[in-house]
């Protein structure tokens, strides 16, 4: 019978005597209720949904639409993005966005991909001709979720549903079994989904995998931001096995470069493990030649292997407050690979040759063995420019302190090349949670980044456009960091906005936008005190970085070439960068260009995809523990800075660098929200980015991760805007949802910009 389902299924919906049923009933019409064919049937009806044949209609009954050609031509495909509470979204597709209604979502969920098909102008949904309703879900995004579990136990069966953590999955699932029979009431769980709904009154029935433990426990919402994010911990013992194999090979000379006597050393935090670049400096006729020697880790990470295979599924190390989840083994990233002091070591190393201006002039690239001199201590050397011979940790350092002097002339030139290229400073705190023994946040403060941090940057940011360079004059396959220029109707808003707060924008009054344009607006706003504003706004109305096979601009950079080569023990392009020169330094063939094209553009594609998911993963980390660290502070107030605005209220950053949402039914009056502007404006009290406030914590919820603070003095306290913005606003209303928000962190500070 499985064999016929589909004509069985055709024959019925093309009979006469047809008449819309829903899918339960058509299932028990077609196949008599057998269960075996329960899936067939789905299957078939979804494919069928997909290609246009058949339809559902507002009542969730199935309707043969494949008699009628133009109801299958005006179906248009997209994804589907809900909104905060799942009740209503939107829907991209090629031919731009349209607004999905709530009672015309068919039970899609945030991601899906789905089909469409728009009002007609008859109908009374038809607003500005970008409505629509979705009439099949040919992709689940979505396969499983986390909730918090209520119910109970009866005679081995568990009983009860599951309802999801996320404002985007306003979804509640009926269980129908558990893997882990530790679930209690309460529970954070992980959960399988079984069964989708297939109608708007439809089930969705799920199957518990796992127990995070109680809801509202740090360890459990720890674990369920891993798990959300699809971060994994621990490592296959074969990859294991084969790491520590790897990791016992002998290092030996033959057919490298041995650098051991070069005076070569590190420089990193206190608390880093994975040594993946050391420098050295040798002064010439023409300039300079710097020396970055990077882990030469393709040496150990061989293609096709589980190790290999390991790491682009990783794709990068991950930095949270108190852990790192590398993405190699540890006999590897903090063993073998390590370019830890008085050891052999396996190195690329990279001779960067620059004129007395700090102008890059050529570049060769070797591979090496060397011996790390002197493990390099931010804070410690940072201490030796200030103090000098007054430090006391001179002494430590007195034999390589005439290489770093040179160092220093080099990193200063490199510094004002690169701005007076335009690239551009964003202002940006970044907040360092100190923790107890027992793993409690205890303070949060702004890490500081001093002069040898700043030099690091620069050197590794020479070494990446370097090396960029020497693959793209070669047709060398690379996997390139490309940044592309901004949208000019966003750098129109940008302008507009800092205009009306007192900026200089006249750099900005061109046809073509450079970064030296845009850094111009950042110096003056740091002139007058607004920097930190500024930079949050240009932010969002940039590009965002991105991997690549295809050499393009990083526009941030200003720079026309760039890849990631410095630091392939944390990440995977960095990795691929290295295996590519490392087959070509041996010998690159026709059919070896065309491989290594081929590979430099699915490492571009899934190293984009890890950094984000790595990204969210360690934002989702820091809120937990921000909102675990004001949970303890309820009713205090602090001073803060207003750091977003939106039509729901005001986003408040305290000087713990802890933000929260000021909601707009807690302010006194009627608000108006300007959104070119960014301000939420009642009468002359106008509030806008930057403003200086006094908040009171009035909320921690470390499920959600986030942070409700009320205003201070609400009935006294007065707003007046800087200059008035004679833009039209909108009105607000105070029912307003908030949507999530949260705020920015680097993937590690000292290496953010490399």
């Amino acid at each position: 019978m499985k064999k016929n389902l589909r004509k069985r299924i055709e024959d019925a919906l093309k009979s006469d005597v047809y008449v819309p049923m829903y899918p339960t009933d058509l299932y028990e019409y077609i196949t008599g209720g057998d269960e075996s064919l329960l899936r067939p049937f789905i299957k078939e009806l979804s494919y069928m949904e997909e290609i246009g044949e058949i339809s559902v209609n507002k009542k969730g009954k199935i309707v043969y639409s494949a008699k009628n050609k133009s109801s299958r031509s005006n179906l248009l495909s997209g994804t589907f993005h809900s909104s905060s509470r799942g009740a209503f979204g939107f829907v991209t597709t090629d031919a731009g966005e349209f607004f999905i209604p709530p009672r015309f979502t068919l039970g899609a969920f945030d991601g899906d991909s789905v089909n469409i098909k728009r009002f007609t102008p008859s109908s009374k949904f038809y607003g500005k001709g970008n409505e629509a309703e979705i009439v099949s879900i040919t992709k689940r995004q979505r396969e499983s979720f986390i909730g918090k579990f209520s119910g109970f136990w009866s005679k081995g069966k568990l009983y009860g549903e599951v309802r999801s953590d996320e404002d985007k999955l306003a979804l509640v699932g009926y269980v129908v079994g558990s893997d882990d029979k530790s679930v209690s009431d309460g529970d954070k769980v992980v959960c399988k989904i079984v069964k989708y709904p297939v109608f708007e009154s439809d089930s969705l029935c799920v199957r518990i995998t796992e127990s995070l433990g109680a809801s509202n426990s740090k360890e459990a919402n720890y674990k369920a931001v891993l798990r959300e994010h699809m971060i994994p911990t621990r490592f296959d013992d074969n990859v294991l096995g084969e790491a520590e194999k790897a990791s016992k090979q002998e290092i030996s000379t033959l057919g490298r470069l041995d650098l051991r006597k070069m005076t070569i050393f590190t420089i990193d935090s206190e608390s880093a493990k994975d040594l993946d670049d050391a420098i050295s400096i040798e002064l010439i006729d023409e300039g300079y030649i710097l020396g970055v020697h990077i882990a030469d880790v393709s040496h150990y990470v061989r293609e096709k292997t589980l190790l290999d295979k390991e790491a682009m599924a990783r794709g990068t190390s991950v930095y949270f407050t108190d852990k790192v989840v590398p993405m190699l083994p540890p006999a590897l990233s903090n063993g073998a690979c390590s370019l830890n002091a008085g050891v052999d070591r396996y190195a690329l190393s990279a001779f960067i040759t620059l004129d007395k201006n700090g102008k890059i002039i050529g570049c060769k690239i070797e591979n090496s063995v060397i011996n790390s001199k002197m493990r390099g201590v931010y804070s410690e050397l940072n201490d030796i420019i200030e103090r000098r011979e007054n430090s006391r940790f001179f002494e430590k350092y007195r034999h390589i302190i005439p290489d770093f002097e040179k160092m220093l002339e080099l990193y200063a030139l490199l510094r004002d090349n690169s701005l007076s290229d335009g690239a551009m400073e964003l202002e940006s705190d970044e907040a360092e949670i100190v923790l107890d023994e027992s793993g409690k946040p205890v303070d949060i403060i702004k890490r500081e980044r001093g002069e040898s941090e700043r030099l690091i940057e620069q050197f590794m940011l020479c070494a990446n456009k370097a090396i960029a360079r020497f693959c793209f004059d070669r047709g060398i396959p690379c996997v390139y960091r490309v940044h592309e220029a901004p949208d000019d109707e966003k750098i129109r808003a940008f302008s507009l906005f800092a205009s009306n707060i007192g900026v200089d924008t006249s750099s900005l009054r061109k046809k073509e936008i450079s970064p030296l344009d845009l850094s111009a607006v950042l110096e003056d706003a740091k002139s007058k005190g607004k920097g930190d504003t500024v930079s949050s706004v240009l932010l969002r109305s940039l590009m965002k970085a991105k991997y690549s096979a295809v050499a393009k601009l990083h526009f941030g950079l200003a720079t026309d070439r760039y890849c990631h080569f410095t630091s392939p023990i944390r990440r995977y392009p960095d990795l691929s960068v290295h295996r590519i020169l490392k087959a070509y330094l041996n010998g690159f063939s026709e059919g070896d260009s065309k491989k290594f094209a081929r590979f430099a553009d699915r490492s571009a594609k899934e190293s984009s995809e890890n950094e984000l998911r790595a990204l969210y993963a360690e934002r989702g980390i820091d809120d937990l523990y921000k909102a675990i660290y004001m949970s303890d502070r309820i009713g205090k107030e602090y001073d803060a800075t207003i750091s977003s605005v939106a039509s729901f209220g005001i986003f408040a950053k305290t000087d713990k660098l802890c933000e929260g949402l000021i909601p707009i039914s807690t302010l006194n009056g009627s608000f108006y929200f300007d959104e070119s502007n960014f301000t939420l404006s009642s009468g002359k009290r106008v509030f806008r980015l930057g403003d200086k406030i006094r908040i009171r914590v009035t909320e921690a919820d470390i499920v959600s991760r986030k942070v409700t603070f009320s205003l201070v003095g609400d009935d006294n306290e007065e707003h007046i805007p800087f200059n008035t913005p004679k833009v039209k606003a909108k009105r607000t209303h105070k029912d307003t949802k908030p949507t999530k928000n949260t705020s920015p962190k680097k993937h590690r500070a000292q290496k953010k910009r490399r």
